[in-house]
């Protein structure tokens, strides 16, 4: 089940948020089943009711859904694999939630695509966000040390660049997803 409050924390106190989340007890089913598969769903409904539900827009919304499902997985890996080059832990669970907790307000602001340009800028602030999410809990989660936190969220920030885009343009090669025709 979805937790409102952690919603609601992550949105406007994710500093204090954080040690709360450190604290709990989660494992890779809890959080997808929880969490990640419902927040990930908002964009690409968003997406299928803005493009049409027939054809081509439930294609990509489908689509958008499965690498956004793929690349928290992918990006959560390489986080507690680099945790330790900036001082931290190796813990999949807490490089999971990190990555999950951290994506929520992108996730959120996914409703905004069906605005078009503005729901565009919507969600650039979004991710801002939160990349400034990620930056507070990285210390927390990973254990990484505050002065390494800055350079952690940067590499972390350009893996999921590069994650979500080498993932997008093969999944949509295979799928025939034309974006210039959406």
């Amino acid at each position: 089940m979805l937790q409102i409050d952690r919603l609601k924390n992550i949105l406007l106190t994710p500093k204090t948020e954080w040690p709360v989340i450190a604290g709990e007890t989660a494992t890779v089913q809890s959080l997808y089943v929880g969490y990640i598969m419902i927040l990930a769903a908002i964009g690409p409904i968003a997406l299928a009711l803005r493009f049409g539900i027939a054809g081509a827009g439930i294609t990509f919304a489908i689509a958008n859904y499965l690498v956004s499902l793929a690349v928290v997985y992918l990006l959560a890996l390489l986080v507690d694999a680099l945790a330790p080059s900036f001082g931290g832990e190796k813990n999949f669970i807490r490089s999971l939630q990190l990555v999950a907790y951290s994506l929520t307000v992108s996730w959120l602001a996914g409703v905004f695509h069906l605005l078009g340009v503005i729901g565009g800028l919507v969600n650039l602030v979004a991710t801002i966000y939160s990349i400034y999410t990620l930056y507070l809990g990285a210390p927390v989660m990973k254990r990484c040390s505050q002065d390494k936190a800055v350079a952690f969220t940067v590499v972390v920030v350009l893996l999921a660049i590069v994650i979500g885009g080498l993932l997008s343009w093969i999944l949509y090669t295979i799928l025939g997803i034309d974006l210039m025709g959406m």
